[in-house]
């Protein structure tokens, strides 16, 4: 019976329209890269979720105990700032991975730089990674700022209306990977996912197919995709590869494409 069920997700159209697949699960490029993920790597994500997930527990204990009813219009104004400046976030940091450095790198190279060379090759597979390799890395990121919140709610050193934004802020951030796992996802969504993804309250499946259009150049933010369209028509990331380019002589994409030109 297990050969009947559907699959998770289906393999996207090469919107490049290549006569030949250029990626996929086949792809030489991308089981190398799968190949690269280690032990250590998992341990690093295991541990991530664990003690962020005990810091947004602990946090939420205290916030929960100093809520009072008139806060609650701070709270909203909380989360609607922390969900622009997550999407932000994610553009930025997926920009980053995207453009500059290398697998390569000593460390940083094969634990971070790596899924965003596999995930251009095979968009598909993280449809195929479990909650830990999804989410590890987005956990990690909070750690830090979650526990200067806690110490800052324990001590009476930050506003109410400050903690509630850091605290959904980082929430927002800690589930962009599975929203953009669920962009990739075309079978057995739950209902509200979809909902959410029609209304485009996280980002839509549609929506992100313009970022895999090779060369991958643009729309980066991944939470909700909502600063998309407003940073392609000030061409912010076009200015941000102008600047690095002129300053540092350092060329984008270019650990992207040599990955994306091996052969299958």
């Amino acid at each position: 019976m297990a050969d009947s069920a559907e699959p998770l997700a289906m393999l996207e159209e090469d919107p490049n329209s290549n006569s030949d697949p250029r990626w996929g699960p086949n792809n030489k490029g991308a089981k190398e890269l799968q190949g690269m993920y280690s032990r250590g790597k998992r341990i690093q994500e295991q541990v991530s979720v664990f003690v962020c997930s005990c810091l947004f527990f602990s946090n939420a204990i205290v916030l929960l105990f100093q809520l009072q009813l008139f806060q609650l219009p701070h709270i909203i104004f909380a989360a609607v700032c922390g969900v622009v400046v997550a999407d932000f976030v994610s553009g930025l940091v997926h920009f980053t991975a995207d453009t500059y450095g290398s697998v390569n790198l000593p460390v940083i190279g094969p634990a971070f730089i790596r899924p965003f060379r596999e995930h251009h090759i095979d968009p598909t597979s993280i449809t195929r990674h479990d909650f830990i390799e999804t989410n590890g890395d987005t956990f990690m990121l909070c750690i830090g700022p979650l526990a200067w919140l806690n110490w800052g709610l324990v001590y009476g050193e930050i506003s109410v209306g400050f903690a509630w934004f850091l605290y959904l802020l980082a929430g927002f951030v800690a589930v962009t990977n599975q929203i953009h796992k669920w962009s990739h996802t075309y079978y057995g969504l739950p209902t509200f996912v979809t909902t959410l993804q029609s209304l485009h309250i996280i980002l839509p499946r549609k929506h992100h197919r313009v970022h895999h259009v090779a060369p991958h150049e643009t729309y980066f933010c991944i939470t909700t995709g909502w600063l998309n369209l407003p940073l392609e028509k000030i061409r912010f990331w076009k200015a941000i590869e102008y600047l690095v380019e002129s300053w540092f002589h350092v060329q984008p994409r270019t650990d992207d494409f040599n990955w994306a030109n091996k052969k299958i």
